[in-house]
């Protein structure tokens, strides 16, 4: 048989107005897949829309919109918006100069300006961006399941219509199944499963906008005739997935929230937005280190409300952003066409963007770095005040951080029982039913955790399978796994002769407790404990209960995972510590000990991936980086300079050679002429390597690798010339293009693994290539007795010549005494 040509299914909902649409939505008026024609996807164009007529009303949380009362404005000019109600505007009067030429306007010459209410928007969200990267399988007993998805508070859509690809098993095409749809738990309508169906084609559905809101549930079912759920073990016969490559195709309208500093972190960023939140920074002609120091306090801060989502930092330099923006700099300033308004000190505002006033632009504003330190610190560290404009910052102490103390990470000084780890939701130690997903526990950790060889972790499991007679518990297990590493299966029972006569006699031989101990080089800066209750019924088992919710198993969130056996201590330069946690540089979580280094005249690009930098730092610890400092280039005179007694981080091109030259002065790299290369160890410094044990340096591999790439980014590390005991990073690439790459590099869980050593390399071509060139340095704190193990199994080339040394002193020594004793006992005789 022919394989099928890809076919849409079409769905079309004829345009009424909003009402007439709510009203056949409630009255059940839906079509199914089966009623309608099938069309290709590519031929299928989706009805225009008329923002002026299909614009639902406002939310109630928008200010209240009034009619403009210039009567000679045109009829279809947009209204605009009032101030919002109980708005009290701060006493600054000093004008936003949008031109420095134009001239005073003269009222009755021309009309109010019209500011729009809405602006056109457009999105498109996968099923791999709702967080199911392999897509959405039902199969076997699971017959039901679904996605949420959210969007931005401030968006209302107005046309919107889902595509889905299908995956179907043949065991499943060969039966009279359909799969149901529905959002929000309304019916969207009914799909067979058939041969039609499968092969990958993609079938479209027009949604009503109505139904989509900001938070929303996307669900399907399975419907079988023949009543598949009392087939058992059928997994893997019938099954259909969703992949992940299905997407809900949005229009919409950007709303006007109005100016209010309440809103904050919107419109910026939004927690509900599920695809990357790419947030403006802006700067003057005349950007100073400070302006881009308090840029990378609130990058952090927002990088740390993403979480898991993406969230990107474009940069402009004297210019404004078509949309939405934070600008930074000092009374007085020109960014483009606006001048920054004066202060008298630091202070906060928010004003429409002059290019489009349904955005806003966030001015962070301070006559030094000091004040802009402290404007941005105010920003950043609580709730900002509703119905305010404009806020005038005092100055206040900004907290300092202690080593170890990011929120995010897991405390190592005692156990942490899992329902810490789990939050606030108690329900997520929970799985009900028999299919269900796994229970997962995520947790970060600094990740220079360090435990002798044979010294394990314990992890204390708690547990409960349900006591219900139709369990095969011979057959069914808890499997425990850690970062997709398998750990063991847990019975329900007690395993024993003695523990299965005891059970047969009925008394009670249910284990409910067990301790794993985790080997400790399973654990990294980013974990996930996995627990699913693999559940059997017995074969006389009735169906209702293989689709029962009611039906519970349970972790107690007194289990507990304990590093207090661990100690801090790692051998420096890592880059794999560095992609993974930002350490060495968070371990003092917000950057007390940490200087970010520019060029001199640092390229939009450079600053670009600079807070890129930050915000990942914020997501890893949970704390911004509020004592970071920001520094523009190098004089030659730092060695005698506190603000380089400190971990660096770096961030340049290869084109700027000068620069390039002095921050790698002294390390084991070099650039020329816009190429780097790895320096030649001298003879000694291989002795010393030999000597020290450390073999596994590549320096020739690396420079070879170097010299034969064009275009390449990533990551170089090296101890500090400016301190021995701290560390460099440079973030670089061959051209601004390249640098920029970084930020998606990074959120990719393969390279992300595979940069280690101290120097890598990422090309288009060829992924990621790691190498050791440079000698560590040990950094961190343990016991004397296990540092003087560790040398001596770490240089054990020097071990072993101290104890042959030590062997020929002690075997002359008693050479000379045996043989002074021989000649004296000789000579009596």
């Amino acid at each position: 048989m022919n394989r099928p040509s890809k076919q849409t299914v079409k769905r079309r909902l004829s345009a009424v107005p909003g009402a007439s649409l709510l009203r056949k939505i409630s009255a059940g008026v839906l079509l199914t897949f089966s009623s309608l024609p099938f069309t290709h996807a590519e031929d299928a164009a989706a009805p225009a829309v008329d923002p002026a007529t299909s614009l639902p009303a406002a939310p109630s949380w928008l200010p209240p919109v009034t009619p403009m009362p210039d009567e000679s404005a045109p009829a279809s000019a947009a209204p605009t918006t009032a101030a919002p109600a109980g708005d009290a505007p701060q006493t600054d009067t000093t004008p936003l100069n949008t031109s420095s030429t134009a001239p005073d306007a003269d009222p009755s010459a021309a009309p109010a300006p019209v500011i729009p209410l809405v602006q056109p928007v457009t999105s498109t969200i996968t099923v791999a961006e709702m967080g199911q990267t392999n897509g959405l399988t039902l199969s076997g007993g699971q017959l039901q399941s679904g996605i949420i998805f959210t969007l931005p508070a401030d968006e209302v859509v107005t046309n919107a219509h889902l595509s889905l690809a299908l995956k179907i098993s043949p065991a499943l095409i060969a039966r009279d199944t359909t799969l149901e749809l529905m959002l929000n738990g309304q019916p969207l309508g009914n799909l067979p499963l058939n041969q039609s169906s499968n092969g990958g084609d993609v079938y479209d559905l027009d949604i009503p906008s109505a139904m989509v809101v900001s938070n929303n549930n996307l669900s399907f079912r399975v419907h079988d005739s023949n009543t598949m759920t009392c087939e058992k073990d059928q997994s893997d016969k019938y099954w259909v997935t969703i992949l992940p490559t299905t997407s809900i195709g949005l229009e919409g309208q950007q709303l006007n929230i109005g100016r209010n500093l309440g809103n904050f972190p919107r419109p910026f960023f939004d927690g509900l937005q599920m695809q990357e939140s790419k947030i403006t920074m802006g700067f003057s002609a005349a950007m100073k280190p400070g302006d881009v120091s308090a840029a990378a306090m609130v990058s952090s801060y927002l990088g740390m409300l993403s979480d898991y989502r993406s969230v990107d930092f474009p940069v402009i330099l004297n210019d404004l952003p078509d949309q939405n923006g934070i600008l930074f700099g000092k009374p007085g300033d020109k960014i483009g066409s606006l001048t920054l308004p004066a202060s008298n000190g630091a202070s906060i505002q928010i004003i429409d963007n002059p290019i489009n006033p349904v955005y806003k632009l966030l001015l962070v504003l301070g006559n030094d770095d000091n004040e802009l330190r402290q404007a941005a610190y105010r920003l950043i560290s609580g709730g900002m005040p509703n119905n305010a404009e404009r806020l005038d910052v005092t100055q206040q102490t900004i907290p300092s951080s202690k080593p170890y103390d990011a929120p995010r990470w897991i405390d190592t000084s005692r156990p942490v029982t899992l329902g810490e780890l789990a939050g606030k939701d108690p329900d997520s130690l929970i799985s009900n039913g028999i299919y269900h997903d796994g229970i997962q526990v995520a947790f970060r950790a600094a990740p220079d955790l360090f435990m002798w060889d044979g010294h394990n972790i314990p992890v204390r499991i708690d547990y409960r399978f349900p006591t219900e007679n139709w369990i095969d518990e011979d057959s069914s297990r808890l499997n425990v796994s850690i970062n997709s590493n398998f750990l063991r299966s847990l019975t329900v029972n007690k395993v024993g002769l003695v523990e299965n006569i005891w059970r047969r006699l009925g008394g009670d031989s249910r284990q409910e407790r067990y301790t794993l101990q985790l080997a400790p080089y399973l654990i990294y800066g980013d974990n996930q404990l996995q627990f699913y209750f693999d559940i059997r019924p017995k074969k006389d088992a009735p169906c209702s209960i293989l689709t029962s919710d009611n039906i519970k198993s349970r972790i107690d969130p007194k289990s507990f995972i304990d590093l207090s056996g661990s100690y801090h201590f790692a051998q420096l330069p890592n880059l794999s510590y560095f992609v993974g946690a930002s350490y060495p540089y968070s371990k003092l979580a917000d950057f007390t000990d940490t200087l970010m280094l520019l060029p001199e005249v640092p390229s939009a690009g450079e600053i670009h991936t600079l807070l890129n930098l930050a915000a990942r730092a914020g997501k890893a610890t949970g704390v911004p980086v509020n004592h970071v400092q920001v520094a523009f280039g190098l004089k030659g005179d730092e060695r005698n300079n506190a603000l380089f007694d400190r971990d660096i981080l770096a961030v340049t091109t290869l084109g700027d050679t000068p620069f390039n030259q002095q921050l790698l002065a002294d390390s084991p790299f070099s650039v020329n002429a816009g190429s780097m290369g790895v320096k030649t160890p001298t003879q000694v410094q291989r002795i010393v390597a030999w000597l020290t044990g450390d073999w596994y340096r590549q320096p020739v591999d690396a420079d070879r690798y170097l010299s034969s790439t064009g275009a390449w980014r990533g990551f170089v590390s090296y101890r500090s010339r400016w301190s021995n005991d701290h560390v460099v990073v440079v973030a670089t690439g061959t051209d601004d293009q390249q640098l920029l790459k970084i930020h998606n590099d990074l959120k990719s869980p393969k390279i992300n693994a595979n940069v280690r050593g101290d120097l890598a390399i990422i090309t288009d071509e060829n992924g990621i290539r790691s190498f050791s060139v440079g000698q560590q340095f040990p950094t961190g704190q343990m016991p004397w007795y296990m540092m003087v193990l560790w040398y001596a199994s770490t240089h054990i080339v020097i071990l072993s010549l101290i104890a042959t040394l030590v062997s020929l002193l002690i075997g002359l020594s008693l050479f000379v005494v045996l043989r002074r004793h021989a000649a004296k006992r000789l000579g009596q005789k």
